[in-house]
């Protein structure tokens, strides 16, 4: 009986490293591949050294190659609300969501973008998409969350 919960217990976690691997937890896609497209992978070298311009404009060429990754709208919206092109931004998150409705990372940064508009109910909605989504709790909510009262904090009522 004890080797048989103990096989139980170990067949559990092994299920949770299976479902939560490090590479999709630490980039915010509910089905993430590592990026192979070359422009992706060197769009995500720009965005690492905050080069808007370079990142957007490498994100375009691989979107124009595959239009309905919500991965790369998902980028694209995070370089143009960094940029400071919200009207973008939004497009871009919308359309990465009407791809893939669970998509945590677009959940996150489109929540994030609300709060620059001064839109917290918008955001609150996209937090609690997120812990729907968020089977544990998950880096893209904890974002969002922190994200929020920050904002309360700064913007008392």
């Amino acid at each position: 009986m004890k080797t048989f919960t103990h096989s139980l217990l170990i067949l559990f976690v092994l299920g949770l490293a299976l479902r939560f691997p490090d590479t999709a937890r630490a980039s915010g896609y509910d089905t993430y591949t590592v990026p192979t497209d070359p422009d992706v992978v060197q769009a995500q070298r720009a965005i690492k050294d905050k080069n808007w311009d370079t990142a957007i404009a490498l994100l375009e060429k691989a979107k124009a190659r595959e239009p309905k990754n919500a991965d790369i709208h998902n980028l694209l919206g995070f370089s143009e609300r960094n940029r400071g092109n919200l009207d973008a931004a939004f497009k871009h998150y919308e359309q990465a969501l009407a791809l893939n409705p669970r998509h945590r990372g677009a959940h996150e940064y489109i929540g994030e973008a609300y709060l620059m508009t001064g839109d917290l109910t918008k955001a609150e909605e996209h937090l609690a998409k997120l812990d729907k989504l968020c089977f544990f709790p998950c880096a893209e909510y904890s974002d969002l969350k922190a994200a929020i009262a920050k904002y309360k904090q700064q913007h008392p009522k």
